[in-house]
Order: C-alpha cells, then structure tokens, then sequence
C-alpha cells in the first residue's frame, strides 16, 4: 500500500512543449495504486497523444465537454465530484489565466470550479512569460485560492535562455502529490505567522550587517504547516531561495520591518514561530551616502527589539528559536522563560552537518515539561517533529 493506492487523481494537461514530462509523471502515478483520469485540452495534443496517456491509465482519455466518456455522461461534473486530487501539469500561461478567472471554455477548469479537491498547479512557459505582470497576477490568484503552485524550476528553455520556467520535474511533483496524502491535518483551521531568513541591518547603500541564517529551516516549518492544512503567513528576510509556494509571503529587510509586520498581522493567528535569524542590533544612524573606509572605523549600534517577548497576546502560542555555541540547554531554558514562549528549538551550531546553511539539523525541543533531544535528520522531518509538540499547546 501506498499514500496513493486507491487515490482518484485527475491529471490535466495544456498545450506546453513539457507536455511530454506529463507522460512520465502519469505512469509514477499509476505505478503507486492511484485511479488516474487524464483530461488533455486540443493543444497539448500537438505534442502528446492520447494514447500515451490511455495506455499507461486504462481510461479513456478526457478532450471535450460532450464526448461522455463517464457514467455520468457528464464527464467534467463526475470527474470532480470524485477527485481526491486535481494536478495541471503542465500549466501554459493561457491555463493559468482560464483558472484563475474561472474561464470554463474546456473540461479542464469546469473540473476545478466543480471540485472541492486541492488542486496542483505546475507552470510552464518562456521565463520572461512567468515574470510578466500577467502571469504573476494570476499565479496570486490561484495562491489565494488555497491552490499549490509547484515551480517552476530554473533551466534551459525552449527559447535557449537559462531562466526560471521549466516545469517540476515528475519525481518531484510525485513527491509532493505524496505529501498531500501523507500528511494528516490536525493543523486545519489553525492560522500561523513563520519567520524565516536573515534580517539586514543597513550601513549606508552599499554595506549592511546580516548573519548567515539561510532561511531553509523557516521554510520547512511552513511548508510543514500549510501540508498539514494550517493557513501560513511566512514573514521572511534574506534566504538563500524562495522557493515555497501556498502561503502568504510578507518579505521584509530589518529587524524594525519584520516587528511591524508581525505585530499587524499577529492578532489574526493562532500561532507564531520564530526561526528568523534577526539581528540583535542595528546601526544607530544609517548614512545616506556611501562612508568612505577612512571614516569607517567605527559604528554606533543601538538594541533592535526582542520581537517574541514584546507579543503579549496570551492566546498566541510561541515557538521560538535558540542557535548557541555554548551553554546550549541553559541559554534555551533562559529563553523560553524571558520570551514567555511555550517551546524553544534549540541547537547547536557548531555540530558539523547541521545548522545555517545545511539541509539537516540537529534539535533539542525545551519546553517546561523538560527537554526532547532529537538525533540528526533533514530540516524537512525536524519541521514535523516541531509541529508534533507544538500542536499539544493549540487549543
């Protein structure tokens, strides 16, 4: 058995040169226990037949409203009403447009609007097309309509130009299918600010103080949370990527951006985690000109504020974060008291393997009932084991 055995999943395809990615990713699908309906629009059979897709489902492949190639005879209307899972793969940037506006002139976005199912969506398309004001104004639509978007990846395009627009690869997007299933949803109506990255203090307009927080921790935990049905808020500074997709993304630059930012939205969740690396100080007067390294010898500094102790909502659970060299359980414990949090993640950045930039971590979880010591293992599996305990402070 599988996450996916028995699963009905609805894969829809446009008229992308990518569309033969789509074959591959149908036959993963198949392969893991999934009932996969396959709905095609007339263009992406330009690039890709029918029988491709029919073979590797033994369905009959969906082109047209009025072929009735359901029980239902009604096929867009049946498809949905049984869907566990609708993934558009690949999405053009003319598919992108009809879903977000709710254009129902083919079967495939008449499945979406009649279907409670989450939906992945899996763009394609030139990358000046993807960075267009067009284009980025529909993927936000389909962000706020609770949609995944997936991608896309940066890579040689059709055009010849190396830019962000190629389509998830189908190992990846069958990963994150899985996850869809094997996540449960205890986070489900629960509302959440992440903090992620690493703030920048500015100097003048060319030098600035910062760490080296690569934000990936942050970005695990929320997209840890929106899998396990949490609507995420995702505060961040500098990070190393931004790939994350199905959360409302707040960037900000200084420690002073990022309280302001909270402090707006915190009344409206439930939760707060604090994995943000913020400066502990900032420039006391930041210069409008560039200093010349003469005049630099010296930089008056002034305290930023301790953005988790100044959250005085009781309601807000708060999960913060304690990055040490030394002293690392003592200094954790020092924090969860003056932070008022209910839990602390605390480790250990000189352990090899671990920390600011690496995929992996090794925890302490400190909380008042003690400490859970948690071995090595990939910022993706932490982020869960945070949520593990921290959902027994959610009321």
């Amino acid at each position: 058995m599988t996450y996916l055995s028995n699963k009905n999943i609805v894969l829809c395809v446009t008229g992308s040169i990518a569309a033969y990615k789509s074959v591959y990713l149908a036959s993963l699908i198949v392969k893991e226990g999934a009932n996969l309906r396959v709905i095609m629009t007339e263009s992406a059979k330009e690039f890709v037949g029918e029988s491709s897709f029919s073979g590797i489902t033994h369905n009959e492949v969906i082109t047209g409203y009025y072929e009735g190639k359901t029980e239902l005879s009604i096929d867009h209307v049946s498809i949905a009403k049984e869907a566990d899972l609708i993934v558009v793969a690949p999405a053009t940037a003319n598919s992108i447009a009809k879903i977000a506006l709710g254009i129902s002139s083919e079967p495939i976005v008449g499945t979406i609007l009649a279907s409670k199912a989450p939906v992945i969506v899996a763009p394609a398309m030139d990358g000046d097309m993807f960075n267009s004001k067009q284009v980025q104004s529909n993927i936000k639509i389909l962000h706020d309509l609770d949609m995944i978007i997936s991608g896309p990846e940066k890579g040689r395009l059709a055009s010849g130009i190396n830019e962000y627009g190629r389509m998830t690869e189908p190992d990846k997007l069958l990963e994150e299918i899985n996850k869809i299933f094997s996540k449960k949803k205890d986070f489900e109506n629960i509302r959440a600010i992440v903090t992620a990255g690493a703030t920048i203090e500015s100097i003048d307009p060319v030098r600035f103080i910062s760490n080296w927080s690569s934000g990936k921790m942050g970005i695990a935990i929320a997209e840890a949370l929106r899998d396990r049905g949490a609507k995420v808020t995702f505060v961040h500074g500098r990070m190393d990527e931004n790939s994350i997709n199905g959360v409302k993304k707040i960037p900000v630059l200084s420690a002073i951006e990022m309280k302001d930012q909270i402090l707006k939205e915190i009344d409206n969740n439930d939760l707060i985690i604090m994995s943000a690396a913020v400066a502990d100080y900032r420039v006391k007067q930041k210069f409008e000109q560039k200093i010349k390294k003469e005049k630099l010898s010296s930089i008056d500094l002034e305290k930023n504020p301790d953005i988790l102790a100044e959250i005085d909502n009781k309601k807000i659970v708060k999960v913060g974060f304690a990055a040490e060299s030394e002293n690392l359980i003592e200094n954790a414990k020092k924090k969860l008291s003056s932070k008022d949090c209910n839990l602390i993640v605390a480790n250990d950045i000189t352990l090899e393997g671990s920390g600011f930039g690496s995929d992996n971590n090794k925890a302490t979880l400190v909380h008042k009932e003690g400490c859970d010591d948690l071995p090595l293992m990939k910022k993706s599996e932490l982020a869960h084991k945070i949520l593990d305990r921290t959902i027994e402070y959610i009321d």
